[in-house]
């Protein structure tokens, strides 16, 4: 499934128009990552918490000429599935 399809399901599900679902849609994802940037964590209660962690700089190497290349530390972001989440997929 792609955003356009996540939109047209939206839409359908909640009888509004494709236009309402994508604003809602947008709405709900530039929170997530504003709320993510600022070093918060959403938590969806059932669904699934996702967080940011941070990843260390290390060393890595080449895998084409084995050379030793130093990695930049960086924020990652992570999501822990909720129950209700695993007990529908599974």
């Amino acid at each position: 499934m792609n955003k356009t399809d996540l939109i047209e399901a939206m839409a359908a599900d909640a009888g509004i128009s494709k236009a309402d679902a994508k604003t809602a849609l947008d709405s709900f994802t530039k929170n997530v990552s504003s709320t993510l940037k600022s070093g918060g964590k959403v938590a969806l209660v059932g669904w699934g918490t996702w967080s940011v962690s941070k990843r260390a700089a290390r060393e890595g190497r080449n895998p084409q000429t084995g050379k030793k290349i130093q990695i930049a530390a960086k924020n990652v972001v992570k999501f822990k599935p909720g129950a209700g989440l695993n007990d529908t997929v599974n």
